[in-house]
């Protein structure tokens, strides 16, 4: 039981780390401020204006400015890591093949070969005993 409940709490961090290494936490986050314009503008407006008001981004709320942020902090941090460039030798690599110091090839015919042409017994037995 104990080990069901570790397993699932490590599959739930596995989750959460994979969605912040990419990004996911803006994602949510947007999706969240989505909603909240949504039944913002729908107080005022009819669906259609609030939903066009709402993703048109001409009227973006707080949060999704904060969000438009962060991610061109990102997007710089990541032109930032890709100038970057990796350097190598020009050295070549030698390799030395070296054979084994003893060598011999296996016998032509194995003690089990003739176990394999048996014919099997006759008649088939019915029942496997337990």
């Amino acid at each position: 039981m104990r080990e069901a409940v570790f397993k699932r709490f490590g599959h739930g961090l596995l989750i959460v780390a994979l969605l912040c290494a990419t990004g996911g936490q803006l994602a949510m986050l947007q999706s969240v401020a989505w909603a909240t314009m949504l039944a913002t503008n729908a107080r005022t407006e009819c669906l259609a204006d609030a939903i066009t008001k709402t993703f048109d981004g001409r009227h973006p709320c707080p949060l999704c400015l904060q969000i438009a942020k962060q991610r061109q902090s990102e997007k710089k941090s990541d032109a930032q890591t890709e100038s970057k460039k990796l350097e190598y030798s020009l050295e070549s690599a030698v390799f030395v093949f070296c054979p084994p110091n003893h060598f011999f090839l296996p016998a032509e015919r194995s003690s089990s070969a003739p176990l394999l042409t048996e014919s099997p017994p006759t008649p088939p037995p019915r029942e496997i005993p337990a």
